[in-house]
């Protein structure tokens, strides 16, 4: 089902509501991907796991989205449980705020933040880990490799290149907690994390990278042809949370919790923000990059 098509209109591309967006505004519900027939969908959070008021409200927004959308997983982008981590804290903080996600077949894949539990939440199973700190796992013609920034030791990084050497995947996607671009007031980027990822990503032609960390939402300009995208708002929020536009700066929102939904085609990228309101902050399509050239090792 295509839900929206592009026209070029004074130069400029628009969004045009098909019948299909037309019936679904009879729910309320914006859609602003194409929902094309064999493509990927997912939903993404960050910074999650709270147990309040704010996370079940995104959480029934996401659900509302997921029957028109039927995205079929879930990216988590790090503190995905805050405070305690004994069972009663997984099922408050995940498994009923959830559960009508779970209800219905979704999958979540966990990334660790720094507020995270790595000896719990890699054993838990609805995060998907297996056991692992980090780890990737393939949708289609898009593969997710799954990365622990708060502990990016030398062997995490070896394992990293290794995996993206060896994959074929048209679409290479990385996510992990802390963001190497950001214009955060609170956090800001972490540059350390930048230098050692770039490198791999840029050789290993990573296309998109998702962080949280930052209670709040950011897309950067693209950085060295890669997108990033930062999710963390999904149950926090820090108002004001940056220090300005800059130049890397895409678009940017802070006044609300929210998630985003992508949905990756053959040759785009498209994403939707959507606020805990269920306005739509943030939309687009972006191209698949050129194939880079691998820099000799």
């Amino acid at each position: 089902m295509a839900a929206l098509c592009f026209v070029q209109i004074g130069g400029g591309s628009y969004f045009v509501p098909t019948a299909a967006v037309l019936a679904d505004a009879q729910s309320g519900l914006d859609v602003r991907l194409p929902l094309d027939s064999g493509s990927v969908r997912f939903a993404v959070i960050g910074d999650s796991g709270t147990g309040g008021v704010p996370q079940y409200d995104v959480s029934r927004l996401m659900e509302a989205y997921r029957k028109i959308v039927d995205f079929k997983f879930v990216i988590m982008l790090g503190d995905n449980i805050y405070g305690g981590h004994r069972a009663s804290d997984f099922q408050r903080k995940f498994e009923e705020p959830y559960k009508p996600l779970l209800d219905a077949g979704v999958k979540f894949y966990a990334a660790l933040g720094n507020h995270d539990d790595p000896n719990t939440e890699r054993l838990y199973k609805p995060f998907n880990m297996d056991g692992e700190r980090y780890y990737a796992f393939k949708k289609s013609n898009a593969e997710f490799f799954v990365l622990d920034s708060t502990y990016m030791d030398p062997g995490q990084l070896n394992w990293l290149d290794q995996t993206l050497q060896k994959s074929d995947s048209k679409w290479k996607i990385s996510y992990f907690h802390h963001p190497p671009y950001s214009d955060g007031r609170t956090h800001g980027p972490d540059l350390d994390l930048r230098a050692q990822l770039m490198p791999l990503f840029k050789r290993n032609c990573v296309n998109a990278v998702f962080s949280g960390h930052e209670h709040a939402y950011e897309r950067l300009v693209p950085q060295e042809s890669i997108y990033f995208f930062i999710v963390g708002n999904s149950a926090k929020l820090a108002s004001r949370a940056f220090r300005g536009s800059s130049p890397q700066m895409a678009k940017s929102f802070d006044n609300d919790r929210g998630f985003m939904l992508v949905e990756i085609s053959d040759e785009k990228l498209y994403f939707q923000t959507i606020s805990r309101a269920g306005e739509t902050i943030d939309s687009g399509a972006l191209p698949r990059q050129a194939e880079c050239t691998r820099a000799p090792q």
